[in-house]
């Protein structure tokens, strides 16, 4: 059985191997077993009410329960920016003109922005490679959904996440050797590394604050603006049909794309409903793969199952009542793991 559920203390082992593996790009994921237990503790501490708003952060992880192994990871941050400066490039079309010469261009231009201060983001998704399948990158993913409808009021009305850009096998970035590297002199891993680790004070002191014309940077750094890394390809579709969209924002290191949407606007946001839970062995089977979850805050948990989208109340088999740790009778949110198995 696959169970989502909050990150625990005893799941940093497993959750350091899976960073090891997620390779140069994904900055929240550092593999440094000081900050990824940093992280573990703002998650628990977040849970138990005792960060302020501008430090928290909910950490899930995917669990194989026949195995009681970690194998995937995914986050929401309350409200970036808060506390120190959230920066992206936002690409802004500016028109140059001369009646004398004949000439009129469209220009595009990465102006430093900080428009995502106080939204919420989804961040840190990764999936061990050997569980790619049975659309558990799916269900790590949407998952989050379910506790951002349950608990609406701790997250912002503007979700975003900020998707990991092309990068080579080597840990390169054309767009950081073309535009970062000439403010910072330090290679993209590096850089990527520092901000991982929470070292940012360096973003505001070098990055550069005027106007940049991409039609100035090399082709393969104009070429990657707004491109995902081949791994998160699957990621920006999952988010894109959920109704998340690009707008111009880009990551400042690798100018992969920032995604962004209104909160209660996507889908299994708006889609989920609240069912009463029936025992029953053997469940009834059959209809379209869901995503079901408990209401609890603190022991939080889902599971993928099959289950009619639009049943006035959701049969379980025992064991599933027991993982997501519910009773006979007690409520359930439910939604549908794909748009297209909605019911019309």
């Amino acid at each position: 059985m696959m169970l989502f559920r909050p990150v625990r203390e005893t799941d940093l082992n497993d959750i350091l191997d899976l960073s090891a593996r997620a390779g140069v790009g994904l900055t929240s994921l550092p593999n440094n077993p000081d900050r990824l237990r940093a992280r573990i503790t703002r998650s628990l501490e977040t849970f138990a009410g005792l960060r302020p708003k501008s430090q928290q952060g909910f950490l899930f992880v995917l669990e194989d329960t026949e195995l009681a192994k970690v194998v995937g990871v995914s986050a929401i941050e309350v409200a970036v920016g808060l506390d120190e400066p959230f920066y992206n490039f936002r690409i802004q079309r500016t028109v140059r003109a001369s009646r004398e010469l004949g000439v009129y261009k469209n220009l595009d231009t990465l102006y430093l922005s900080y428009d995502h201060t106080g939204h919420s983001e989804l961040c840190t998704l990764f999936l061990d490679p050997a569980y790619q399948r049975n659309r558990n990158g799916l269900f790590l993913s949407k998952a989050r959904f379910l506790f951002i409808a349950a608990f609406r009021e701790f997250f912002s009305s503007h979700l975003f996440a900020e998707l990991r850009g092309v990068v080579d096998n080597g840990g390169r970035s054309a767009f950081w050797d073309a535009l970062g590297h000439h403010f910072f002199e330090i290679p993209f891993a590096e850089a990527d590394y520092l901000t991982g680790i929470g070292s940012k004070t360096f973003i505001a002191e070098l990055m550069p604050s005027y106007p940049i014309y991409i039609s100035l940077l090399p082709e393969p750094a104009q070429q990657v603006i707004g491109q995902v890394h081949p791994q998160t390809a699957p990621a920006r579709a999952i988010l894109e049909k959920e109704g998340l969209m690009w707008r111009g924002s880009v990551d400042i290191f690798d100018a992969g794309p920032v995604l962004e949407g209104e909160t209660d606007a996507i889908r299994a946001v708006r889609a989920s409903r609240v069912l009463p839970v029936r025992h029953r062995d053997p469940a009834t089977g059959g209809g379209a793969l869901c995503i079901v979850a408990n209401q609890h805050f603190e022991d939080f948990r889902a599971l993928l199952i099959e289950a009619d989208a639009d049943a006035a109340a959701l049969d379980l088999t025992g064991p599933m009542i027991d993982a997501l740790h519910l009773a006979d009778g007690d409520a359930a949110r439910l939604v549908s793991l794909l748009p297209e198995e909605l019911p019309a």
